[in-house]
């Protein structure tokens, strides 16, 4: 390494560079907020799917075993079952069109829930 100075000084930090660090600094952070998701975790629709799902196949399954049971019980081969597999089905189908009649609250709308 030498001791000599070098022939030219180094350049001072500019006022513009400084405002234009800001700058970028800000539009840095306004893309963060553009594109940061807006819903945390699951969303309404994506629930009220699920329950709809579950409650459909819950009620099939559900009516299949009831009517099974009832076959075994009093002996009337196919009838027990497809009468459980129909009630069942009636109830999913049932449960849905209610579920369906209410819009599902979105995170946002719902009172007391700071979630």
């Amino acid at each position: 390494m030498s001791d000599e100075k070098p022939a030219r000084d180094p350049i001072l930090e500019d006022a513009r560079i400084d405002a234009l660090e800001a700058r970028l600094n800000a539009a840095r952070e306004r893309e963060e907020q553009r594109n940061r998701p807006k819903v945390q975790g699951t969303d309404a629709n994506y629930r009220s799917g699920n329950r709809a799902l579950a409650g459909l196949l819950g009620g099939i399954i559900g009516g299949l075993v009831i009517g099974f049971a009832v076959d075994a019980l009093a002996g009337i081969a196919p009838w027990g079952l497809l009468t459980g597999l129909f009630l069942g089905t009636a109830s999913a189908f049932r449960s849905i069109i209610l579920g369906a009649k209410s819009r599902p609250a979105d995170e946002a709308e719902r009172p007391g829930d700071e979630g």
